[in-house]
């Protein structure tokens, strides 16, 4: 029989035992191991069958047990120890604190998805992941950082198999009462609620839960309350589901919401308001409309308050392509703002204006989540170099006039947090050699010095840990390769050849990932019969573990699952290769550290950064990749491979290019030959390569050792988010500071006054005169003559910019220098401006002069996309001249 209502029953801990219930409430255990360990000591069995999750381990654990450990003097011990630590954390002075003045009293980040744990399933992938890796590096860093983000029922889908390798999905129904979860509540105990207006009068409401991240709250918003119909109460059903207007009605939650719940929680506990806001990919993007309304309700101007919240805002785009965006019909995102919706006080044309694809080849009829968010944001990123390069390619529209190199989007690496990623073992192994307070402070932060200690672990140790953690790779994969199969229908009898499927001696390969087409899943099948001489090798046998999920809706990618499915079915090669549904945390945090080759095969340049072989490098395991994401930033031979692409791009730090009559089929064809070139004659000889007389590989015991030494102080998150915090996040903060009412008004007026005098702007004359030589360090003087309309020197800012000249006259790695203003106005209403310019490089060299505005609150004279360039009349003889 079925329950007819579910409730959930806590469970009442014995006095001596109450710090459990906190320590199970911050999710600090998910990465600290003595914490883990206390757990698994109240029931060891119960503990395993919980997947490690102490809020379950707690509300299943009997009561007798409780009892025996409540008068056990050396279990208290370690209960008292563990609950002095986690006060030490939460309360001791860390990274942050010991920096210098000016930093942001606090900082809100707003992401749709959060990876923090197994246990609080509400993530999908990547973008979940590196969020869940922001707020517990910023925890560990002791930045004051308030997440935020949405509390999804049904989280993402769980993946099973069809008999034939289909993938299925099911969505388990999630209580928020069962998870490491507390309703906020105002200071009197009144539970906190968040209300939208929906067009026709209607609302949408949502309760806001908490979750304790080592020191960083976390604030989810839940639409499935009573308050709500049906349609309202389905909100925050799922993950990336339901329609346009679900999607856009989740966004408008997330943004909106987002920010009158970090209001309320602020007033609640007495936390300092965010001086900056952080929206992490454009689905939050509606914070900053929000805020733009918090001012104009008390006075302010839109376009005052537009100015102050762009001050303390940053955007990170995760896109490399166009069609990754969300976008909506101008209609629809029309009908929920305005006098009979959300944010009556705005007018609706000023909120359609912020996600207007006003550039060239924009869709007038759409609205752009990640162009509204650029346009609400000082400071814009991308999540490595390379992808860097391709948003300001991608987005220069926004920007016209201006060369991509100047797009005002930079980059920080994402990266990795290291105590959750790292194994148990590479954990054990990092105290031994370090001691337990250098080795924390060397996953945090990265300490070189540590890591290159860590490296110096003995050859036969550090390739023992490595057959261990391959050991129990293999078991791991048994035991879900039966479990999956059994779901399948499989009969155990049919089952046997589980129990030699995988060699703990033989080499690994991982390949674990979301299945968008770009990434390729299937590009190792590309010639099965290469792949499986590699598999069945007699000498030097490869075996390949491979995970990963297709969108409920991407048909496309199921497919490929269904075919890598089917030829791990195949009972030739199914002992070395499987296929393991379901890919989550839980899974991928045994299957990074037992593989030795973590495999990456993504269309260059569609992987914005690729964390998966950051995680897998932390173990000792080598990368094997597209010069793609970080990889293309940090690849050296002496830790790893790259595949080369048939763009001819295969040198690390090099820009985008795309093929140049290839077809898909083609490059396809080129680059899964190149893999499986090196795996042939680089990649497998070096794993099974032995001196004589040597029992250890040494030649990749000595890549192991580079991996960890070189790479391992580079990805983790706690870099990244020091580089947040001093590039992006501090400026913004002393933006937002030195933007009061007065200022932001007066910038935005001046903003104006800009933008209607430009039409006017001119550069009318060049010229240059000096040693009218091309040789190697002459200068020249250049002369110019520009008209102002009604605007003054004190506008503008005339800039001289030289430097090489690509085989179509483009100017490349550009230098700029000003110019002084030195007469004016003439008669003719021009201004002249004087400057050196010295021909400091050899080869083809070029220059040009421009205008650009220049303002004191201005972040760059690029912000405003405003640019005055010399006009052919303009040039005098040696104007813009190429220099050969």
């Amino acid at each position: 029989m079925k329950a007819i209502r579910r409730i959930t029953v806590r469970p009442v801990l014995p006095e001596p035992l109450r710090p459990l219930g906190r320590l199970a409430r911050n999710l600090r255990w998910s990465w600290h191991p003595a914490t883990r360990q206390l757990f698994e000591a109240v029931d060891p069995g119960r503990y395993a069958s919980c997947d490690g999750d102490p809020v379950r381990v707690l509300a299943s654990v009997p009561p007798a047990r409780l009892a025996e450990l409540a008068g056990d003097p050396a279990f208290l011990d370690r209960l008292a120890a563990a609950d002095a630590d986690l006060t030490g954390y939460l309360t001791g002075e860390r990274w942050y604190q010991r920096q210098g003045g000016g930093l942001p009293a606090a900082v809100a980040y707003f992401s749709p998805e959060f990876g923090i744990t197994a246990a609080l399933p509400q993530y999908s992938g990547g973008l979940g992941i590196l969020a869940g890796d922001h707020l517990k590096s910023a925890s560990d860093l002791g930045v004051p950082l308030i997440g935020v983000g949405l509390l999804y029922r049904h989280g993402y889908f769980r993946q099973t198999l069809s008999r034939d390798g289909w993938q299925q999905e099911h969505y388990p129904v999630l209580d928020p009462h069962e998870l490491p979860l507390a309703p906020l509540e105002t200071a009197d105990g009144t539970p906190v609620r968040v209300r939208l207006a929906l067009p026709g009068g209607g609302a949408l409401w949502a309760r806001v839960w908490q979750a304790r991240v080592g020191r960083v709250p976390l604030l989810l918003l839940d639409s499935d309350v009573e308050e709500n119909g049906p349609r309202e109460r389905d909100v925050t059903d799922r993950l990336y589901g339901g329609g346009s207007e679900h999607r856009l009605l989740q966004e408008m939650l997330l943004g909106i919401g987002g920010v009158r719940a970090v209001r309320a929680y602020c007033a609640a506990t007495g936390h300092p308001d965010p001086e900056v806001f952080h929206t992490n990919e454009g689905h939050a993007g509606f914070l900053g409309v929000e805020r733009i309304h918090e001012l104009t309700s008390t006075g302010t101007g839109f376009d005052a308050a537009l100015e102050a919240v762009r001050a303390g805002t940053v955007f990170t785009t995760h896109t490399p392509v166009p069609a990754g965006i969300d976008r909506f019909e101008r209609d629809l995102v029309a009908r929920h703002f305005g006098p009979e919706a959300e944010l009556p006080g705005l007018e609706t044309g000023r909120v359609l204006d912020l996600g207007a694809e006003t550039y060239q080849g924009g869709e007038p009829h759409l609205f752009n989540m990640a162009v509204m968010g650029l346009r609400l944001a000082r400071g814009a990123n991308g999540v490595s170099l390379l992808h860097g390069r391709v948003s300001r390619e991608m987005f220069a529209g926004l920007w016209p006039g201006f060369d991509p190199e100047e797009v005002p989007i930079t980059s920080v690496t994402n990266g990795v947090h290291a105590p959750t990623w790292v194994a148990p073992e590479v954990h054990g192994a990092a105290e031994r050699t370090l001691g337990a307070e250098r080795a924390e402070a060397a996953l945090a932060l990265g300490d070189p010095d540590a890591w290159r200690a860590l490296a110096d672990v003995p050859a036969a140790e550090l390739w023992e840990l490595r057959r261990t953690l391959r050991a129990r790779l293999v078991e791991e994969v048994r035991a879900r390769l039966y479990a999956s199969w059994r779901q399948r229908g499989a009969a155990p009898a049919e089952l046997g050849w589980i129990e030699g499927a995988l060699d703990p001696g033989v080499l690994t390969i991982g390949f674990a990932r979301r299945v968008p087409s770009y990434k390729r899943l299937t590009l190792m099948l590309r010639d099965r019969e290469r792949l499986t001489r590699l598999l069945l090798d007699e000498e030097r046998p490869v075996q390949i573990v491979v995970a990963g999920k297709a969108h409920p809706a991407d048909d496309g990618g199921k497919r490929l699952v269904q075919e890598l499915v089917r030829f791990s079915d195949d009972p030739m090669v199914r002992r070395r290769i499987v296929f393991l549904p379901d890919y989550g945390m839980g899974m991928a945090q045994k299957l990074y550290p037992g593989c030795d080759v973590w495999l990456n095969n993504p269309l260059r340049p569609l992987e914005a950064c690729g964390t998966s072989g950051m995680k897998a490098a932390l173990n000792g395991c080598l990368n094997l990749s597209v010069l793609d994401g970080w990889w293309d930033e940090w690849f050296e031979p002496d830790f790893g491979w790259a595949i080369p692409t048939a763009d001819g791009v295969d040198t690390p730090g090099a820009g985008p290019r795309q093929a140049v009559g290839l077809d898909d089929d083609r490059r396809d064809a080129l680059e899964a030959g190149a893999l499986y070139d090196l795996l042939e004659r680089r990649v497998t000889p070096l794993f099974y390569e032995r001196r004589p007389g040597e029992e250890l590989p040494e030649r990749w015991i000595e890549m192991v050792r580079q991996t960890l030494a070189r790479l391992g102080p580079k990805v983790l998150a706690g870099r990244m988010v020091a580089d947040y915090v001093e590039r992006l996040y501090a400026p913004a903060a002393a933006a937002r500071r030195g933007l009061g009412a007065d200022a932001a008004d007066g910038l935005a007026r001046w903003k104006a006054r800009v933008r209607g005098a430009w039409p006017e702007v001119s550069v009318d004359h060049v010229e240059a005169a000096g040693a009218g030589t091309a040789e190697l360090g002459a200068t020249q003087v250049l002369r110019v003559r520009v008209s102002l309309g009604g605007l003054t020197p004190d506008d503008v800012e005339v800039q001289a910019v030289a430097g090489r000249v690509d085989e179509e006259d483009r100017i490349v790695d550009a230098g700029i220098a000003p110019l002084k203003h030195t007469g004016g106005p003439g008669l003719d209403g021009a201004w002249t401006y004087e400057g050196p310019l010295t021909l400091d490089r050899a080869g083809p060299y070029g220059y040009t002069v421009r205008v650009v505005p220049a303002h004191p609150l201005l972040a760059s004279g690029v912000e405003l996309g405003l640019v005055a360039l010399p006009g052919q009349d303009a040039a005098g003889e040696a104007a813009g001249v190429l220099l050969r």
